[in-house]
């Protein structure tokens, strides 16, 4: 006997209070990471966060910078651990780095 049942996953769509006030104090990817310029900690401006990588843990594990280049053109993407990132109230900082040092790790596609 055939069956023309669908069967679906139970999905939790709860959102608690406590939930509510874990996303607010965090940051906006849009609004306050992509996009936005990579400085060191000589104030140097060394490239942009292009993408993030979240894993199925939703866990941010990369931050992929774009370093060089000219509206996008001959510009060498690299994945950066997030958690060599600094966040201040103004700036995203990569300490250590350089222009040069970013430019010499392989590109990532």
């Amino acid at each position: 006997m055939e069956t023309n049942k669908t069967y679906m996953p139970s999905v939790d769509t709860s959102f608690t209070t406590d939930d509510l006030s874990t996303v607010m104090k965090g940051w906006s990817v849009k609004d306050d990471i992509l996009g936005k310029d990579i400085y060191n900690d000589n104030n140097d401006n060394i490239g942009t966060i292009e993408d993030l990588y979240v894993t199925r843990d939703k866990a941010i594990s990369y931050a992929i910078l774009g370093v060089g280049g000219f509206l996008g053109m001959g510009r060498h993407d690299v994945a950066i651990p997030v958690y060599q990132l600094r966040m201040t109230d103004d700036q995203i900082i990569l300490p250590g780095a350089t222009k040069d040092s970013l430019m010499a790790m392989k590109a990532i596609d």
